[in-house]
């Protein structure tokens, strides 16, 4: 296999570190062409000492002045803002681009990178949520060059291997079901930031973490698959499996059904979607069958986990809907890790924002980025 240039966007979150982690355990066989971070500018200027990336971009141009002070005397071309990372996706020189930015600020980079023929590796739901109507194009007929990083879509794709000619019947989703599985209904609006931020089997950024307890990752999931394998959603379902062995199934009209199995590890969908479709060796524990006690599934409670209902419905609504539904989800998210609204007010913006931002118009970029805002500026404005 070749040296893979890769283009990190999100270098200093929790995909962006173990993508680093990757490539700095296997020399020569990955090379980091450029690395962007929103504004932690110590990691990334510790990121590019210890990886010599042809270029660096931090997103808050404000840290730009301390990032070049902590750097000096690097070979690394420095810039700062986000047209730049946009521009970079477009112009660099490089095999693979790994978006592993949170939130819309994902989308257009993907949309440019794609455009400009390049391979994506995707960890940034938002993307197919929010535009899986224009980046169909590149997904019509399977996977081409645009690989998922999620564990739950990779598990997907390492089940379609060699069933390209099968059509599928039924794709199922994991689910941990996070802390709040067991959570009495009446007890949840007495929910805080801290509990909510203890996945009891992933560890995540802030954001996915909080959207990983209210399910509403696993309906952008769904959402994502309903582009990525061009299935009617009726044939998507999330189902509950605490142990988070199986990452994800997918049953064939003869019945058969495959599963993909390992320990939580993330290192293991982000090193196939650089490598795909090829594997190389990782380091990390594997199934030990003689000691796995259980596997158990369960399905999901809608009046538990309102957030996937309004996911499925987004589908459902088409257009507009699912943009409304991921900015609206921010938002709310947001508010809820500020402290400024409790846990079960989430889903009730998201529900009032799909109410009350709706449009007509065509789905491009801009009408995209023009709905994403709307809806910002509504659930940032929202009382409840």
């Amino acid at each position: 296999m070749e040296c893979i240039n890769v283009l990190l966007l999100g270098s200093t979150g929790s995909i962006g570190t173990q993508t680093l982690d990757i490539i700095r355990a296997n020399p020569g066989k990955f090379r980091v062409t450029g690395i962007t971070a929103n504004s932690n500018v110590k990691l990334l200027a510790e990121q590019i000492k210890a990886f010599n990336p042809e270029f660096a971009i931090i997103a808050d141009e404000s840290k730009f002045s301390e990032l070049k002070g902590l750097v000096s005397g690097t070979e690394t071309e420095l810039s700062c803002g986000y047209d730049e990372i946009i521009t970079r996706c477009i112009d660099a020189q490089y095999d693979v681009l790994l978006n592993a930015l949170v939130g819309f600020a994902g989308f257009v980079p993907t949309v440019k990178a794609l455009q400009s023929g390049k391979k994506v590796a995707l960890a940034n739901k938002e993307s197919l949520v929010v535009g899986g109507e224009l980046l169909k194009s590149y997904t019509e007929d399977g996977i081409k060059n645009l690989i998922p990083v999620d564990s739950e879509h990779s598990a997907i794709l390492q089940c379609l291997i060699g069933e390209e000619h099968n059509p599928i019947e039924k794709l199922l989703i994991t689910a941990s079901g996070g802390p709040f599985r067991t959570t009495p209904i009446e007890e949840m609006k007495n929910i805080t930031v801290e509990k909510a931020l203890k996945h009891p089997n992933w560890s995540m950024g802030a954001k996915i973490t909080i959207d990983s307890a209210t399910m509403m990752n696993k309906g952008l999931e769904i959402i994502e698959a309903y582009w990525l394998y061009n299935l009617p959603v009726e044939n998507i379902e999330a189902v509950i499996h605490p142990q988070s062995i199986i990452h994800s199934m997918v049953t064939f009209r003869d019945g058969s059904t495959k599963a993909q199995m390992g320990y939580p590890d993330m290192k293991v969908p982000i090193q196939y979607a650089l490598t795909w479709p090829d594997r190389i060796p990782l380091d990390t524990p594997r199934m030990d069958f003689s000691q796995l006690r259980e596997l158990t599934f369960s399905e999901v409670d809608f009046g538990r986990f309102p957030c996937l209902k309004l996911a499925l419905d987004s589908i459902s609504d088409g257009g507009f809907a699912p943009a409304v539904l991921n900015a609206a989800n921010e938002i709310a998210v947001h508010r809820f890790l500020n402290k400024d609204i409790p846990y079960i007010h989430i889903p009730v913006i998201v529900e009032k924002s799909l109410e009350a931002v709706q449009s007509s118009d065509q789905i491009t970029v801009a009408s995209l980025m023009d709905a994403d805002s709307e809806t910002r500026s509504f659930a940032s404005s929202l009382k409840l």
